[in-house]
């Protein structure tokens, strides 16, 4: 086997993992709280936020940093000190003694982390450049895979082993997960000709790719993609209480209205990435662009939960066109010897869409309801879809980047 599909192989497996440990507090993260000594509701959902958001709070900041190092000492050593890192402080949150320890080691798994854009880094430059968007397509397709499942297998061990063991299940997961990577994935690296670059600071790394206009461009179409998305995502639940009524299985048509998208978007991702192998990735993000912000229109006109069911299934298949795409284009966009670098930039503008657009969100719906910010998020993706046109398909690609 070539050994860039060993080497995507096994990153799937390596995301789904990361993004699975990530997610499967969740269900359960506010019961562990209570079991921390916090018993009063309202600071219970205070530190509930407070404690998931933290590991992004860090993450934003740190992930130009290591992306910074990974251009100089390697893609695969970032992935391995972050899957390491990671497996340990998720076994620490099982021993956490209050919420402040669980808080503060939430910032420190987001400080560390930066398993997926190494992942998607180091892809990029071991995958053929035409085969780049199957590539990068199928990779996010296993984040997105433990995304959906992580709730789900967080919710059934929470039941089966109880809170603390769970953490200590998926840290050591999150351990062989490296282990496994440190053994099979290969690099070629030229560490020398690394080293003979400029060493420059993470500003003025920003400065110099924020001089490319495509980067500029697909950094921000990142932060707003995750920002529309994610605007109306914490209010779903309430939207489906709202439709279905407090009859029996409502939280189950919520779990299954929450994970619908992510289902439809694991199969569309690949299969848009490879059609954007043939026709060009500028044009399936676009399209996948528009067709996510018309996808929006027929949720705020629900009437009952399976036409909400229907229409982010649809979104779903639309959304699988959009992150792939953007990572196989800033992979064509960026200079040689800068890659780590620019996936770590635009992993921090996926980072700032996640906590902004929950915030923005909640914020609105008090004023306009969730209807109304499904409208907002088909005006910007249809914004969005605009500025990808003028700024990346009417453009000519850059010659001698990303090569």
């Amino acid at each position: 086997m070539n050994n860039w599909k060993l080497n995507l192989i096994v990153l799937w497996f390596g995301n789904f993992l990361v993004m699975a440990g990530m997610t499967m507090i969740i269900p359960f993260l506010p019961l562990y709280i209570q079991q921390l000594g916090i018993t009063d509701p309202g600071k219970v959902a205070f530190w509930s936020g407070i404690v998931f958001a933290g590991n992004f709070v860090t993450s934003f900041i740190f992930q130009p940093i290591w992306g910074k190092l990974a251009d100089r000492h390697g893609r695969k050593v970032m992935l391995l000190r972050s899957g390491f890192g990671m497996a340990l402080v998720m076994v620490l949150m099982g021993f956490a003694g209050n919420v402040w320890h669980l808080f503060l080691l939430r910032m420190l798994n987001g400080t560390i982390s930066g398993f997926v854009p190494a992942a998607v880094a180091l892809m990029s430059t071991t995958t053929p450049r035409e085969k780049i968007g199957f590539s990068m397509g199928t990779l996010q397709s296993g984040g997105t895979a433990g995304s959906i499942l992580g709730p789900f297998i967080g919710g059934l061990l929470a039941e089966w082993v109880g809170f603390r063991p769970i953490f200590y299940i998926t840290g050591t997961l999150l351990f062989f997960a490296s282990m496994l990577a440190m053994i099979v994935v290969k690099e070629k690296f030229d560490a020398s000709k690394a080293a003979k670059l400029p060493n420059v600071s993470v500003v003025a790394g920003l400065k110099e790719l924020g001089k490319i206009p495509q980067l500029t461009s697909l950094f921000t179409v990142t932060f707003l993609i995750q920002f529309s998305m994610l605007s109306s995502m914490p209010l779903i639940p309430l939207f489906v209480q709202h439709l279905h009524g407090e009859g029996q299985m409502l939280a189950f048509f919520a779990g299954l209205v929450g994970s619908i998208t992510g289902f439809s978007n694991m199969i569309a991702s690949p299969l848009l990435g490879r059609l954007g192998d043939r026709i060009g990735q500028e044009k399936v993000l676009g399209l996948s662009l528009i067709g996510a912000a018309v996808m929006f229109i027929p949720q705020a006109l629900v009437q009952n939960v399976w036409q909400l069911f229907a229409a982010r299934f649809m979104l779903g298949m639309f959304m699988g066109g959009l992150l792939p795409s953007v990572n196989a284009l800033i992979r064509k966009y960026t200079p040689d010897g800068m890659e780590s670098r620019s996936y770590s930039f635009n992993s921090s503008f996926l980072a700032l869409g996640n906590m902004i657009g929950p915030v923005v969100g909640g914020a609105l719906s008090g004023l306009i309801t969730i209807r109304g910010i499904f409208l907002i998020a088909t005006v910007m993706l249809i914004a969005n879809a605009v500025w990808v046109r003028k700024t990346l398909i009417r453009r000519s690609p850059v010659a001698g980047q990303g090569s």
